[in-house]
């Protein structure tokens, strides 16, 4: 079993600057092997295991956006959503957020790939999963070379199906609700969202990511990054650190 390091290169659209995400090595599990070197012989194709994410984008903090810039525009629902999120993170943190994940919502696509806790890569014949610690969700991306279906059922994590080109593993995903957001900041996501992704292997602990986030019912152009079923929360949890933890925080005690 690898243990890998990853830097998430996410490019936001036309006129937005490159930012730089690394994705650290993990401790190895017992029983696996000590991690290889970055100059390592690696197989392009194999993205296999383990893989730490941490955003290096200057001023922005662990947690990230597609951009520090932010996105392209918004369309008129895109803007009443963005206003009406209120983050607890990033230049627009206010003491009482509304993020939906506090109500133990599922953190969904790509957002959850943002987190710095781990996630691992399985392939198998026909499919690629992701597994995340967070939340233990799991995402299944198809690679048996089906299409999307026609009537695909909106849900937090999507419908996912990959394929390589040349050295790069393209994930084409859509099937997205708009019951979460596209990361910490409140930029939202809308059903009509349609993500594309672009994993490569650096090196043998770096493998680079990046994605394009198309929707036109949230933003009025392509939101371009480059840097860079489920088990949900359970309730409890989630009500217990927002009580212990975020209250006492934000000055609210009761």
């Amino acid at each position: 079993m690898r243990i890998r390091a990853m830097s998430f290169i996410l490019a936001a659209t036309a006129v937005v600057a490159l930012c730089f995400v690394i994705l650290a090595p993990m401790s190895a599990p017992a029983g696996a092997q000590a991690k290889a070197p970055a100059s390592a012989a690696f197989d392009p194709h194999d993205i296999s295991g383990y893989w730490q994410f941490f955003n290096n984008i200057k001023g922005q903090g662990i947690y990230a956006t597609p951009s520090k810039e932010g996105p392209p525009g918004f369309t008129a629902w895109g803007k009443q959503q963005f206003d009406a999120n209120k983050p607890s993170y990033g230049p627009r943190m206010v003491q009482f957020d509304n993020d939906p994940i506090t109500k133990c919502r599922p953190t969904g696509i790509p957002r959850v790939e943002m987190y710095p806790q781990p996630f691992e890569f399985v392939q198998i014949n026909g499919r690629t999963m992701q597994f995340f610690e967070r939340e233990h969700e799991r995402r299944d991306i198809w690679t048996d070379g089906r299409a999307h279906p026609k009537d695909v059922e909106p849900t937090w994590m999507g419908h996912a199906i990959g394929k390589w080109d040349g050295d790069t593993f393209v994930v084409d995903s859509i099937g997205f609700n708009d019951r979460t957001w596209l990361d910490f900041y409140g930029d939202p996501r809308s059903e009509k969202l349609h993500l594309i992704e672009r994993f490569k292997r650096v090196d043998a602990t770096t493998l680079s990511w990046q994605f394009t986030v198309d929707d036109p019912g949230s933003y009025t152009g392509l939101w371009q990054s480059a840097f860079m079923e489920e088990l949900p929360c359970v309730y409890e949890e989630e009500n217990a650190f927002t009580e212990k933890v975020r209250n006492p925080a934000r000055g609210e005690v009761k």
